[in-house]
């Protein structure tokens, strides 16, 4: 037997089988590129941790009373609203502030009446790792939540074009064996027309330039347009549907007001084409302020394409939908999104996240989290099926923390953002991002069983800067 030619051949062989694997996976690759399905490898770190204790409150009329005692928190708030569910984030009025969104209040329309609607102003010491109310104008630090610190959302020119709160003697869902009477609205809700979480359920919301702001609600779904005070300033705008996806001419969820009137609750989920808490989740303003993009959370019911959730153009200056309509695809059907922001006039942030909550390194935790993630979409390339290309930014439940920031949070080196709901993020600079948790008070427990969450505020550090833009709103 000829050794060497046998080793050769053997050699050739090899080769041979190598560039044959090679080839079949470049061309997996290649066709990954080409669907936008290849996730690169990312190196993000944690470089800033605030945290605002749960049991935070700023004045109110009394609320909670329409929701039951958990996680040892005590019910009804006396004349006062907690701090919570901060659903979007915008700069504040100096630079290192924010604003913040609080949501409909408890999570529920029926459950959230005595909850105003408002925006608070903080800011985040990542020095101390303390969160503190600012005032509104100047950004000056408050020793306490007060009136400086927030705006409250109002109807007082009759826009809303269906009853509220505001107009009723008592809250709707209050009779019961022991409130035969129900629970009078509260004087300051009726006097201010203030709207509650029961007339809407905002999850997002943008400043243009002119001063004004644009939220996004999850009930209608509608658009809404106020003041710099918080005033409504004209009908809400519904979201056709521009897709013809059943035979409505609106997408509507069950606690849209059309549907007010059904005697059950069944027939406002069968009568309605979105499932409920299914609207707008995110709602983007393009670095040019001259269109808002609006995601719902969920996808349309008869849609057939069940991973899609739709992203709609609102053009600023006509106040009109422009019609065009993207898909942003889920990695899995049961996910929902957490947010949707800006980079610069085609790229954009998105939060997706399961509906889980637990750290996974935490045995305490029987089903905990298992997917938090920050996306980069572009609404330039689309694929066929007119989904937008996305791109892989940060697995919030694995951050590098080598300064030990994270506290509670980080375990071996690597901290984990394991809430159920992660409702904000905003770019801070090229290369770092601030992303905020929906504590959902006082129901949530995600960074340790059985406690109540806090609001968590984290910078994460990017190891490959973003195209940022400047805002020009």
């Amino acid at each position: 037997m000829n050794v060497n030619k046998a080793v050769s051949s053997t050699h050739h062989s090899k080769l041979r089988v190598s560039v044959a694997g090679l080839t079949a996976i470049f061309s997996v690759v290649s066709t990954f590129y080409a669907l936008g399905l290849y996730v690169p490898a990312i190196a993000v770190e944690l470089v800033g941790r605030a945290v605002l204790p749960a049991n935070t409150f700023a004045p109110g009329p009394t609320s909670g009373q329409l929701i039951s005692a958990t996680n040892e928190v005590s019910v009804p708030f006396v004349e006062k609203l907690p701090v919570q569910g901060f659903s979007a984030v915008l700069p504040g009025p100096k630079p290192g502030t924010f604003l913040v969104l609080s949501d409909n209040g408890y999570g529920a329309k029926a459950n959230s009446p005595d909850y105003p609607l408002r925006f608070y102003a903080v800011e985040p010491d990542f020095a101390s790792g303390r969160v503190f109310p600012v005032n509104l104008k100047t950004g000056g630090r408050l020793s306490q939540f007060s009136r400086q610190s927030f705006i409250s959302l109002s109807d007082r020119r009759n826009q809303t074009g269906f009853p509220i709160v505001a107009e009723q003697k008592i809250y709707s869902s209050s009779i019961s064996p022991s409130q035969p009477q129900g629970i009078p609205v509260a004087a300051t809700i009726k006097s201010r027309r203030l709207l509650t979480g029961a007339d809407f359920d905002l999850e997002a919301f943008r400043r243009v330039s002119d001063g004004t702001y644009w939220f996004g609600d999850e009930f209608g779904p509608y658009l809404l347009h106020t003041s710099a005070n918080g005033q409504l300033l004209e009908p809400p705008i519904p979201l056709p549907n521009f897709l013809k996806l059943g035979d409505r001419p609106f997408i509507q969820s069950p606690d849209n007001p059309a549907f007010a009137n059904l005697p059950t609750d069944q027939e406002r989920v069968t009568a309605a084409n979105l499932p409920r808490s299914g609207g707008f989740e995110g709602m983007a303003l393009n670095t040019s302020g001259t269109k808002l993009y609006a995601l719902l959370e969920k996808p349309v019911v008869s849609d057939p394409q069940r991973d899609r959730l739709l992203i709609h153009e609102f053009d600023l200056a006509s106040k009109r939908y422009s019609g065009k309509v993207l898909g942003y695809r889920l990695e899995d059907p049961s996910h929902a999104i957490g947010d949707f922001t800006a980079i610069n006039d085609s790229e954009f942030i998105v939060i997706e996240r399961d509906n889980r909550q637990g750290d996974p390194n935490n045995p305490n935790f029987t089903d905990p989290a298992q997917f938090k993630r920050l996306y980069k979409v572009d609404l330039r390339q689309q694929d066929k099926a007119g989904f937008v290309k996305k791109d892989l930014l940060v697995d919030l439940l694995n951050i590098s923390d080598p300064q030990g920031l994270g506290g509670n949070g980080t375990v071996n080196g690597r901290f984990t953002f394991p809430f159920v709901t992660i409702e904000d993020v905003l770019p801070i600079d090229a290369n770092t991002l601030l992303v905020i948790n929906d504590n959902n008070y006082p129901f949530s427990s995600g960074r340790i069983p059985g406690k109540l969450d806090d609001s968590e505020f984290i910078l994460i550090k990017l190891d490959q800067p973003l195209n940022l833009a400047a805002s020009r709103s």
